[in-house]
């Protein structure tokens, strides 16, 4: 699960919109709330709008801090922080496996304004892949 979750870090750090958009659920219905922006809905409006983010000249830099992972049968998320040009993002990121794959289903992230000690992680969740 991590590794997958990776794996959308690093397409976004590249502004590989074509292994963002594979990395979307095709069957399942998707969601995503960028900061800042109003709630995206289903799978045409989302992947234009990782399309866009990712289009103009010199995307923005970004780096996962902090994942944690949880696996509730098909259904898995991960919080984590987002490091993006210098600003502190919390992201929480929602998938589903399709045909074997684990496939984003709903990202969400917004500005961090004041930071918590970290806790350990509970029982059955934290590091899992």
């Amino acid at each position: 699960m991590l590794t997958t979750n990776q794996a959308f870090y690093d397409a976004f750090a590249r502004g590989d919109a074509g292994a963002i958009e594979a990395m979307w659920a095709r069957r399942a219905p998707v969601a995503c709330v960028h900061p800042g922006w109003d709630a995206l809905h289903g799978r045409d409006e989302v992947v234009a709008s990782w399309r866009s983010i990712l289009s103009g000249s010199g995307g923005p830099t970004v780096r996962c801090t902090r994942p944690s992972a949880y696996v509730l049968g098909d259904s898995a998320y991960v919080v984590c922080g987002e490091t993006i040009q210098g600003s502190e993002l919390v992201a929480t990121n929602l998938f589903v496996r399709e045909d074997g794959e684990w496939k984003l289903v709903f990202h969400q992230a917004g500005p961090v304004h004041r930071r918590t000690a970290r806790k350990a992680a509970p029982p059955g969740g934290g590091m899992l892949n």
